[in-house]
């Protein structure tokens, strides 16, 4: 299908020199057609672009979109951490082709949609009440997501993404960092160790007695994703 074909076309170029850099010729070329045969199908190469953008943007807002609609906060979470990934790893040369041209990042609409699914994965991520920590928390581990896709883009998707997955649970699931002068640190002197079973045993209890995941948190100095992971196992 010719269309489809002029879509793909483009794409590579796109990725390879640069939008900018990129004429309707050497797309027509690339592709095996006349150029007056390109401008049948499109208009014009921003029409190619926005052709190409557009899929890219509507796929993340509905998973975040879908990723919102969930009742459990942790479930929310990963189902928008893990959509996320997931779009961006079916559209690595579309996010490519953006990266090389960072001007086209900052155009209307394609920049305000992209700011809008931002600060939702984020908003998503740092879960219902979170604080300044578990905001900065989010921010870094939905910035981390992109960057990896980008960077390492010629390898298999499946192993890049358990890989993305991995750091963003190792990043969610450590403990806070210590902020009182000679509290308890782990064997090594780094981060404190996780709970032991006989804390989590009362934690539970707490938790069952009503006490919210977040104040069980802060009376064993974890983080609230911890402490939903202990909850729930």
């Amino acid at each position: 299908m010719t269309p489809q074909r002029i879509l793909e076309a483009a794409r590579t170029l796109f990725a390879a020199r640069g939008y900018r850099a990129t004429s309707m010729q050497s797309i027509a070329d690339q592709v095996g057609i006349t150029k007056a045969a390109l401008y049948y199908h499109f208009d014009s190469k921003e029409e190619i672009l926005r052709r190409l953008t557009v899929p890219l943007l509507d796929e993340l807002e509905e998973v975040l979109a879908a990723a919102e609609s969930g009742q459990d906060a942790e479930g929310v979470r990963w189902r928008a951490i893990e959509g996320y990934v997931d779009v961006h790893l079916r559209h690595r040369e579309t996010l490519t082709m953006l990266v090389r041209d960072m001007t086209l990042l900052v155009q209307a609409p394609v920049a305000d949609r992209f700011r809008t699914a931002i600060a939702l994965a984020n908003e998503l991520v740092a879960g219902p009440g979170g604080g300044l920590e578990e905001r900065v928390r989010a921010c870094q581990v939905v910035a981390g997501l992109a960057d990896p896709v980008l960077l390492f883009r010629d390898e298999p998707a499946e192993r890049l993404r358990a890989l993305i997955l991995d750091g963003a649970r190792a990043l969610l699931d450590a403990p806070p960092a210590p902020r009182v002068a000679g509290r308890a640190r782990g064997r090594n002197g780094g981060r404190p160790a996780l709970l032991s079973d006989e804390q989590i045993v009362q934690a539970r209890q707490l938790h069952a007695g009503g006490l919210g995941v977040e104040e069980v948190a802060a009376r064993f100095e974890v983080s609230r994703a911890t402490m939903y992971r202990h909850l729930k196992n």
